[in-house]
């Protein structure tokens, strides 16, 4: 339906000023119009286009919304159908490695005691030796498993309490100096102090220890170990930085996989498992940090922690 109206019923409307000779108002969808006894405004009456238009849009919407938990459901139902063997596995082998680890724990300490009976009998021997090293490697590999079982069990650390951290970096470099000697290897320390941090300090003890050692393991001979912790606005970030070779240009986030070793035959004259370095990640997230690794051109390679 049209209706026609005068000047001052557009005055009324406002349309005079709109700057346009056609649109909306309200439900009237209006034209302006020149004739020869004056400007008239021509009104149409949209309601019911108004109405159905808002009526489709609703049930649009609402269908839309229904599909959409329909399928959520859906896939949430069968995620947990397809999924459910995985979390089985998951939990299974934590289990295992959890179990395992505490069976290995004993035969290791009868044999750790047995050969200290025999080295008593028969004196300090080659091969006496050597067993004592293995067993000192597979206890800390069994502890670090645990360690690392535990964390994927409960990742919140276990006792929170604020520590000074530039006093627990400042034991852990102390503790590796004189093996840094042994090996021709300097160690760089640029720790500043007093930096309180609330957290679980055997844990960041722990986490320090399996960086500085990884360094001291993997760092070319003669290399320099650069050691710093500094705070950083609210955070507190530790940096270490080594000479390394056989690792390749940019990010080196991979050496954080489990078990995972880029060169197995360096590996297998330094002791390297694998696990050390998701264990500090494993730490690191633990308290809600980031750590990274990344290599430089130069063949250094640098380890940050964010806390």
């Amino acid at each position: 339906m049209s209706v026609s109206v005068d000047i001052q019923h557009c005055i009324k409307y406002n349309l005079c000023n709109c700057g346009s000779d056609s649109g909306f108002t309200d439900i009237y969808r209006y034209k302006v119009a020149d004739c020869e006894d004056g400007t008239r405004i021509i009104f149409v009456d949209c309601r019911q286009e108004l109405e159905s238009f808002r009526n489709t849009l609703v049930y649009s919407v609402g269908v839309s919304l229904l599909g959409f938990l329909a399928v959520f459901m859906l896939v949430l139902f069968w995620s947990k159908k397809i999924f459910k063997p995985v979390a089985e596995s998951y939990a299974k082998q934590k289990r295992f490695i959890t179990d395992a680890s505490h069976e290995i724990k004993t035969p290791l300490t009868i044999i750790d005691a047995n050969t200290e009976v025999i080295e008593m009998v028969n004196g300090e021997s080659e091969w006496t030796k050597n067993t004592r090293d293995q067993v000192k490697r597979l206890t800390a590999l069994t502890n670090q498993m645990v360690a690392l079982s535990r964390l994927d069990e409960n990742p919140e650390p276990k006792e929170k309490a604020k520590f000074d951290l530039s006093d627990v970096a400042y034991e852990v470099i102390d503790h590796f100096s004189s093996l840094s000697e042994v090996r021709g290897k300097k160690i760089s320390a640029d720790i500043e102090d007093g930096i309180k941090y609330v957290g679980d300090e055997n844990s960041i003890r722990q986490l320090i220890s399996i960086l500085v050692d990884n360094a001291m393991k993997y760092a070319v001979e003669s290399a320099d170990i650069s050691i710093s912790l500094k705070r950083d606005g609210r955070k507190v970030k530790f940096v270490l930085k080594n000479l390394t070779d056989g690792m390749e240009e940019g990010s080196q986030d991979i050496l954080f996989e489990r078990f995972y070793r880029p060169d197995s035959s360096r590996n297998s004259e330094t002791g390297g498992s694998g696990i050390g370095l998701s264990l500090a990640k494993s730490i690191v997230e633990s308290h809600k940090g980031r750590i990274t690794a990344r290599c430089d051109g130069d063949g250094y390679i640098t380890f940050q922690v964010t806390l």
